[in-house]
């Protein structure tokens, strides 16, 4: 396996869809709490890294092995274990050094922050592996869309703010003393950073949406009901686009409670090159041609709120 086909079998152009909650949460923390930890920043940055990297290549060494039709669908393309030819010894190797490096980070930043960080990223490290592992992985049912967007848009950004306010905010605290767990919860704080993790949530699932739409005929015919064989692709598509509608109300819910400065107004405008991608991808829903519209709408919104939030720190500084 050579760097080339590494970076095929994680799919490392995906990754934003991990890295980029990671850095909103970073800048969330900075903005609103005026606070920062290298050392946490990155150790939870080489865990989340290794494991998305990980669950990818478990995803796609479990299609491999469970492909009922090895041929057409672009199968042959599509499956970087089959076209790169690459050996089953030595796929399960890469995998279970990503997760002893994922795991051994996660426990060092566990060790520096507490136990909630232990308690998310171990439901978050077992949400993971059943994805894309077991009897009935997770993307092979209807489920497959709320998962990815909760813990890839919500938790992650949750987790990485968290490491930095910490307790001292009290933003959430979960802690073990003398053999009593203390839980304590600012209920008004979670509220606002689930509000600001709404768009990544949404942005996420689609990602997973539109992936399910393009496949819809090989998942009926490898036996994987997501959602858009159960409600079908009309159906599959209005919801496509409803969720894209609904991230921008919820921006400018942000920016009337005060959560988001005022330079959010910026985001807004992004709305109009996302319809031209939405419109494009209602017309032809192909992997290979337009699914590349929906992570540039990802990185289109999201993207930009990264900007807005580097701004606002650079004008109050």
């Amino acid at each position: 396996m050579n760097i080339r086909s590494f970076l095929r079998l994680v799919e490392i152009q995906t990754k934003a869809a991990s890295m980029i909650p990671f850095a909103l949460g970073t800048l969330y923390a900075l903005y609103r709490f005026h606070s920062f930890d290298a050392g946490k920043f990155l150790l939870m940055l080489v865990s989340l890294l290794s494991f998305d990297m990980a669950t990818t290549a478990i995803n796609n060494y479990y299609d491999f092995k469970k492909a009922q039709r090895t041929h057409g669908y672009g199968y042959e393309t599509h499956n970087p274990i089959v076209r790169h030819k690459l050996k089953e010894a030595v796929v399960v190797g890469v995998i279970l050094i990503l997760l002893v490096l994922a795991v051994g980070c996660g426990l060092l930043l566990v060790a520096r922050t507490g136990l909630l960080v232990l308690a998310l990223g171990g439901l978050s490290f077992m949400i993971g592996i059943l994805y894309s592992f077991g009897p009935v992985p997770i993307s092979r049912m209807p489920l497959g869309e709320l998962f990815s967007g909760l813990f890839m848009g919500f938790v992650i950004i949750f987790i990485s703010a968290y490491i930095h306010a910490g307790d001292a905010l009290a933003v959430l605290s979960l802690d073990l003393q003398g053999g009593w767990v203390h839980f304590d919860l600012n209920l008004l704080e979670v509220l606002f950073l689930f509000g600001f993790s709404i768009p990544a949530v949404l942005c996420i699932a689609n990602i997973m949406l539109a992936n399910n739409i393009c496949d819809v005929e090989e998942d009926i015919e490898n036996r994987r009901y997501t959602l858009p064989v159960y409600i079908g692709k009309p159906n599959a598509l209005l919801l496509f686009s409803t969720l894209y509608y609904a991230s921008y109300a919820d921006l400018v819910i942000l920016l009337i409670l005060g959560v988001h400065p005022l330079l959010l107004l910026l985001v807004l405008p992004t709305l109009i090159p996302l319809r031209r991608n939405l419109a494009k991808f209602a017309e032809r829903q192909e992997k290979g041609a337009t699914f590349i519209l929906v992570v540039r709408n990802f990185m289109l919104l999201n993207g930009s709120r990264i900007v807005v939030l580097l701004m606002a720190l650079l004008f109050r500084l």
